[in-house]
């Protein structure tokens, strides 16, 4: 079972990597910019397992690079602990 196939499972993994980039000292505008690579590739390489992905992925393809943006920040909010 992959980390994907269950949103909440998902969360958590972003949550934990998320908390490791921060206590290794990496800055927030770095993180933003690995979240943006993270949803393009999640996008265009990988089918969404729930609807809650569906929605993101769907919300992703007309969103323009700023909007993207935005997203990625927004799931980096929601998994903070």
């Amino acid at each position: 079972m992959s980390v994907l196939d269950n949103w909440q499972d998902w969360k958590r993994f972003l949550g934990n990597k998320m908390d490791n980039a921060v206590v290794k000292g990496i800055p927030e505008e770095v993180i933003n910019k690995l979240a943006l690579e993270v949803g393009d590739y999640l996008h265009s390489n990988v089918d969404p397992k729930n609807e809650q992905e569906r929605v993101l992925s769907d919300l992703w393809s007309v969103a323009d690079e700023n909007e993207q943006k935005t997203l990625a920040r927004c799931m980096m909010k929601l998994v903070q602990k």
